[in-house]
């Protein structure tokens, strides 16, 4: 190896720096938009008819009143809906934030942060075989957390991860000892 970067006379250092960079600026690429409240299918009808391809995941939920039952189709996310466009495009981005309902793309500083296409297909493939699913608050490992329901109902912990399991670690911090239960099968909320 005669210089960094190079093997018997070939130059890996600018195949290293493609793939580190960043997304060609007229790359279609998914983004959350924040949008009021209730507002989810108004700005996703807008956005589209501006020539904006968005994605709204919605659910049939079943809503009583006191004289009847109605099958309702609610956003998955509420709050939330999602467009592909070139980010680095102005007149996309600011025809999407002049759309009406629309609050602001997700982002810190409310700059759009990109959504792998990955995941939205899987979001599309789990509502089209229709998986019987709910959207659950996002639970980060270290987080504390509370069970809800069942025999642990009000305990509270760290929620950790261990061989793919995850587990609820109460921490007696007086005396400096912890325990570690199981929480599979049991609904953990952000305490």
């Amino acid at each position: 190896m005669s210089s960094a970067g190079q093997i018997v006379g070939l130059d890996y250092s600018s195949m290293v720096l493609a793939s580190l960079e960043e997304p060609r600026p007229d790359e279609l690429r998914w983004y959350a938009v924040r949008t009021r409240s209730r507002h989810e299918k108004i700005a996703s009808q807008q956005l589209q008819t501006r020539g904006i391809e968005t994605y709204l995941p919605v659910v049939t939920q079943t809503h009583r009143w006191s004289d009847r039952k109605k099958q309702v189709e609610v956003p998955l996310f509420s709050g939330y809906t999602f467009v592909r466009l070139a980010y680095a495009r102005n007149e996309q981005r600011i025809q999407v934030l002049q759309t009406h309902g629309v609050a602001g793309f997700v982002g810190v500083q409310r700059a759009g942060v990109p959504i792998p296409d990955s995941q939205i297909e899987d979001i599309r493939t789990l509502l089209f075989n229709k998986v019987d699913l709910k959207a659950h608050s996002f639970l980060k490992v270290g987080q504390r957390v509370r069970v809800r329901g069942g025999a642990l109902d009000g305990v509270q912990g760290i929620l950790v991860s261990h061989s793919g399991e995850r587990s609820l670690v109460i921490t007696l911090e007086p005396i400096e000892r912890s325990l570690s239960i199981r929480v599979e099968g049991y609904e953990v909320v952000p305490a």
